[in-house]
């Protein structure tokens, strides 16, 4: 099957047209920027009400000011994505990741291994704390916090870290469940 007659998603899909409006606003304001509608907003939309609490929290978490670029907040789902195994997340974030870093390399470094990524000292510090609130987050405390400190992340940037990881794993694991597709445009994104 060629990847253009795979279903986005293994729940029923709406169409554009049948949508709430300001759903339907929103996917078209979004495929107006990019010249494609992302499969995550099909997906999601499968279900009105929480399509707009999750891209409410979406926004929140990484379209606002703070001690963390957008490029660092889309390091966060990357390499908390690839943890969960979440190919749509690692495929759309990383293209957005190589834009906003302005860097063909990194999205594929971090999603394989981000020790071992062309990053910072801060950058790694930021990047194992997301890990541990993705992956064992009862065992983060005061060392962790100190940790983050020393790189000069604020209380405000760690909750950031925390709230990313965290709510990319609900996305990680929505994504696993419906079976989502990555969209083919995302895998060429930034690259060149």
């Amino acid at each position: 099957m060629a990847e253009q007659d795979r279903p986005v998603s293994r729940f029923p899909v709406p169409r554009l047209a049948d949508l709430p409006g300001d759903i339907r606003q929103r996917i078209e304001a979004v495929q107006e920027k990019s010249g494609f509608v992302p499969n995550v907003f099909l997906a999601l939309a499968h279900r009105p009400e929480e399509f707009r609490a999750f891209f409410a929290y979406h926004d929140a978490l990484m379209d606002k000011p703070g001690g963390l670029t957008k490029a660092e907040r889309e390091m966060i789902v990357v390499a908390t994505s690839a943890a969960n195994q979440c190919q749509y997340c690692v495929i759309a974030h990383g293209a957005i990741l190589r834009i906003r870093a302005k860097n063909p390399l990194i999205a594929d470094q971090i999603a394989a291994n981000y020790r071992k990524a062309d990053i910072t000292p801060r950058q790694r510090a930021m990047l194992d704390f997301a890990m541990k609130v993705s992956q064992a987050a009862h065992l983060t405390g005061d060392a962790d916090m100190a940790a983050l400190d020393a790189h000069g992340f604020t209380p405000d940037d760690i909750w950031d870290i925390a709230g990313i990881a965290a709510f990319f794993g609900l996305s990680n694991r929505l994504a696993n469940v419906t079976n989502m597709r990555a969209n083919p445009e995302f895998y060429a994104m930034g690259r060149g």
